[in-house]
């Protein structure tokens, strides 16, 4: 029995580099790939391949699909781990593991909250990693669009050579000494159509945890899968044991070493080094935006940067909108708002990802596929985000955020005066104050909560077939020139402005500093096929049978005036905004014309009970502004999306610079 399993093992390792050899797709060609290996030249380092013992500490390999074994038995193969725990989500596993990190220095509990805990990483992995985060595929104009400096801002595009040479220089007994875990999760809940299965293998307890809270995890998913296809995941921290180095914070990770790659044409993801946030909870944005939007695209439907929201009026009826802003740009905020105006009520979906697709009755119906909230924590507080407040006192885990001597959380922008016998430690495990000079919390440290426990949220936010969607809203941090709200004049025009988006740089990337941006749908660092053909895409939308297409708008809560301070009050009387939309949806003659689009008429935007809005400042369209922003709009598709670009978005730049040029 052990021979016959040796030779199928040297098959399987023949199919594997025949595969990388001539590209064959090995699921249809198995019966030529078997033929083939009848043939007497076998790579003869193939022919001594051993078959290690694999060591199941909970689960069992033969309950698991032939596909899903295959995954697990040649990564183990590959990365050696001293065992292998297939996961069921339980409670209990849930326990065991958070016990073992606390057992190890990696996590703390906070004894203030129920059941919610602390992760402080090492200071080198602490955002998503762009430089290092690539799509493979055959072309690079399959991945990103050619740009005319050679240098994308629109992703970026690895050879399959080099990333077999990039793979093979990390993966290889990556995980000794280490757990093998295995996470089967859906994305959306389980069973819904417009939901997707994959399997992430990780060496990581602490992803395991944050899966479980962000996605729908175990043996439910397994059952759910049955013969069907799903999106392989592999991710190592890249420290296997014993250690060469000490850890820094009990924190392993290997950042000089970190790739994040993308195998859209075999449903792949590959992780090493980074152990943090999108990096290793590759259900985030890796699948959910870079390898769903392929996935979408190919399937006619839209996988999107977008929170999801309800809101009802007085009269108890309700709309689902859509909402693209960059990370940290208030998506959190807005997705939990507690409306200002008397009688209206905003309920969550989602927070950050929208799959959205049409149905037979043509309507965008759009799912929430994750399972919970990975949210910046900085900024969040009862006066900015109550709701999430509440959502995050328990069964929470935390991550770079300061802790406070009685147990609890800390950070900049919570808005919390603490006892004076009180004390903070950082996020670095240093002693902090206020005079330090420095941040208590990482301007990118994160709560992980399940959306479960927010008190908003939307009793159809689990709905198998979505809810419908009517608005989209496009927006980020503009500190000049652009107005508070302005309509999309069609889907054509809706297109363009979701394109033309600029934001300020956030800290969830690699930048620094008020940087103003091209941050395209909000998706700037998560296409996950080239950002000219994702526009034809978009385009596409209008011309699909009986499509109820929903309206576009541009909203701005970040204008300032000269003196610096913000021209708008934002969180909760952004409701006001929302209560035009609304009215916009329902078809009311509430609009006029202007430049960009249509902006609410004179009176039209509630302002009950609000003081000292200028709203002549909020909505005033400078032409000289307009100028340099078609430039540099113009300048930007020109260099960066290049000969990809649809002439229907060149073409509605050109009409906004004629109607600019009217004023």
């Amino acid at each position: 029995m052990a021979e016959l399993l040796q030779i199928m093992a040297v098959l399987e390792a023949f199919k594997r580099w025949w595969y990388r050899k001539c590209s064959c797709n090995v699921e249809e060609d198995e019966e030529i790939l078997d033929d083939l290996f009848l043939c007497e030249e076998l790579p003869l380092q193939l022919q001594s391949q051993p078959l290690p013992a694999l060591s199941v500490v909970q689960g069992d390999l033969n309950r698991l699909t032939p596909a899903v074994r295959h995954f697990v038995e040649e990564s183990a193969k590959l990365c050696q781990p001293a065992s292998i725990h297939i996961c069921d989500g339980s409670e209990e596993e849930n326990r065991q593991l958070l016990s073992l990190m606390e057992g190890q220095g990696m996590i703390k509990r906070l004894h203030k909250y129920e059941n919610c805990w602390l992760a402080r990483t090492d200071p080198k992995d602490v955002a998503r990693v762009e430089s290092k985060t690539v799509i493979v595929t055959p072309e690079q104009r399959e991945a990103i669009p050619i740009a005319k400096n050679g240098v994308s801002q629109l992703g970026r595009w690895l050879s399959e050579k080099e990333f077999e040479k990039a793979f093979n220089a990390r993966f290889p007994e990556c995980m000794k000494g280490r757990t093998m875990y295995l996470i089967p999760f859906s994305m959306g809940p389980v069973g819904s159509p417009l939901s997707k299965i994959g399997v992430q293998l990780t060496d990581s307890p602490y992803v395991v945890v944050c899966m479980r809270i962000m996605t729908r995890m175990g043996s439910a998913v397994l059952e759910s899968l049955g013969s069907g296809q799903f999106v392989k995941c592999l991710h190592s921290v890249g420290c296997p044991l014993p250690l060469k180095k000490p850890l820094v914070s009990n924190w392993p990770c290997n950042p000089e070493l970190t790739l994040v790659a993308h195998i859209p044409q075999r449903k792949e993801i590959i992780s090493f080094g980074s152990g943090y946030g999108g990096n290793s909870l590759l259900g985030k944005k890796c699948f959910a935006l870079r390898i769903a939007s392929r996935i979408a695209r190919d399937e006619g439907w839209l996988a999107e940067h977008m929170l999801i929201l309800g809101v009802t009026n007085p009269k108890g009826q309700k709309k689902y909108i859509a909402a693209a802003f960059p990370s940290a740009c208030g998506k959190t905020n807005m997705a939990m708002m507690n409306p200002t105006l008397p009688g209206w009520k905003v309920e969550c979906v989602g927070d950050d990802i929208a799959w959205m697709k049409f149905d037979q009755q043509g309507i965008l119906r759009a799912i929430n596929p994750e399972n919970g909230f990975f949210g910046v924590a900085p900024g969040t507080s009862m006066n900015t985000n109550p709701k999430a407040m509440e959502t995050i006192r328990k069964n929470t885990i935390f991550t770079n955020v300061a802790e406070t001597s009685d147990g609890g959380v800390y950070w900049e922008g919570i808005n919390e005066t603490l006892p004076s016998n009180v004390t903070v430690t950082s996020w670095k495990n240093k002693r902090w104050t206020e005079q330090d000079g420095e941040p208590c919390s990482h301007p990118n440290s994160r709560f992980c909560a399940p959306a479960r426990q927010c008190p908003i949220i939307d009793p159809n936010w689990e709905s198998p077939e979505g809810v419908p969607i009517e608005a989209i809203l496009f927006g980020g941090r503009r500190p000049n020139g652009i107005p508070l709200v302005y309509e999309a004049f069609n889907w054509q025009h809706g297109v363009f402005i979701g394109a033309a988006m600029r934001s300020e740089a956030t800290a969830a990337a690699e930048h620094k500093g008020k940087v103003i941006m091209h941050d395209p749908f909000a998706m700037r660092p998560f296409f996950g096929y080239n950002f000219g053909k994702y526009l034809s895409h978009w385009l596409s939308m209008e011309h699909r049978p009986y499509s109820r297409l929903p309206k576009i708008f541009h909203v701005n809560w970040f204008r300032k005036d000269k003196h610096n301070n913000y021209l708008w009050p934002g969180f909760g009387e952004n409701s006001r905004v929302l209560e035009w939309v609304f009215r916009r949806i329902e078809g009311e003659d509430c609009a006029k014309f202007s430049p960009l689009g249509f902006i609410p008429k004179d009176g039209a935007l509630n302002l009950d009970g609000l003081a000292n809005v200028n709203m002549e400042e909020l909505f005033h369209i400078d032409r000289e502004f307009w100028e340099e922003e078609i430039k540099e709009i113009r300048k930007y598709f020109d260099e960066q999306v290049n000969d990809d670009l649809p002439s229907k978005i060149a073409n509605q730049l050109l009409q906004l610079e004629l109607r600019i040029n009217r004023l």
